[in-house]
């Protein structure tokens, strides 16, 4: 009797014992997980005339550095929809924990009034991003940060600014006055997910768009016919071009395939480098979780 007693109070230590080591590994897994990442949000980056501009911050919590770095623009009709770099939190951090340090950045918005109009106009919107860059770079030692490794990565209106990031220089006169003059606002690598290239066929093909581009531009293609031919990231394509990948559904009525049909052309007639992923069936959709993104990436700036 004694005998067995002693066995169920063994059996029902060692039952304690083992739920403890369980229990270790549980909370131990916890702190990996929530270390994976240090998240810096609301960081001031620079401002654009009387608009301070914010971007969030997520970086890996370990390991020596320096770590290739992406700038996420969000989508919003540039400034449409008061959509702002909250879009991409989940984003910025699924891509800390793949090893970049990551910023979403907000710029100004084509949904400020004044006197009843557009108070901030392109190309306002394409300084701001240029500031975001010059000061990753600015930044660079503080935040591990390899200079020569940036990548921008946007979906919709937000790519068409990747690739204004991607495919204007300094000679294009679209630098602004934003952030330290004295480092590069240029990109190594350019992911554009359903955005626009071409503003004038935009206009006219799309409904949806061609009220933002109203907004965005000053007026219509007849208009305001420089500004169009300007705001076109088609306008700077050239041989020296960073890498460039493209994804766009085929049932996009927003902004419709034929516009990255005319980069890919463009592109390649160049001499640059540019991939074309058409998605069968899918229409305005941000891709931002397709494997060919991150793919793209390691290839560009880690490789």
């Amino acid at each position: 009797m004694i005998h067995n007693r002693k066995q169920i109070i063994w059996s029902v230590l060692f039952g304690f014992f083992i739920l403890a080591i369980i229990s270790c590994v549980f909370f131990k897994t916890g702190l990996a997980e929530e270390k994976a990442y240090i998240w810096e949000p609301g960081i001031t980056y620079g401002k654009g005339g009387d608009v301070e501009l914010k971007l969030d911050l997520a970086r890996p919590a370990s390991g020596k550095g320096p770590f290739p770095a992406l700038i996420f623009m969000h989508g919003s009709g540039w400034g449409w929809y008061r959509i702002g770099r909250r879009q991409y939190v989940s984003a910025i951090t699924k891509a800390a924990e793949r090893g970049y340090v990551a910023v979403a950045v907000d710029c100004r918005l084509t949904s400020v009034k004044e006197n009843d109009k557009t108070k901030y106009l392109f190309p306002v919107q394409v300084y701001d991003v240029k500031c975001a860059v010059r000061w990753l770079r600015a930044n660079a030692k503080k935040y591990k940060i390899d200079p020569n490794r940036i990548g921008a990565v946007g979906w919709a209106s937000g790519g068409h600014m990747a690739l204004m990031l991607g495919l204007t220089d300094p000679s294009h006169g679209l630098e602004g006055e934003c952030g330290n003059s004295k480092f590069s606002s240029r990109v190594q690598a350019v992911v554009n997910l359903a955005g626009p290239t071409e503003l004038i066929s935009l206009y006219h093909e799309s409904r949806s768009a061609s009220i933002k581009l109203v907004e965005f531009l000053g007026g219509t293609p007849e208009e305001v016919p420089d500004q169009y031919k300007i705001a076109s990231p088609l306008t700077y394509v050239s041989k020296d071009d960073p890498p460039v990948l493209t994804i766009h559904g085929d049932r996009d009525f927003a902004v419709p395939l034929k516009q990255a049909e005319l980069l890919d052309a463009k592109m390649k007639e160049a001499g640059a480098s540019h991939t074309l992923i058409i998605k069968k069936g899918a229409g305005h959709i941000n891709f931002l979780d397709d494997n060919a993104l991150w793919d793209f990436f390691d290839k560009h700036l880690k490789g």
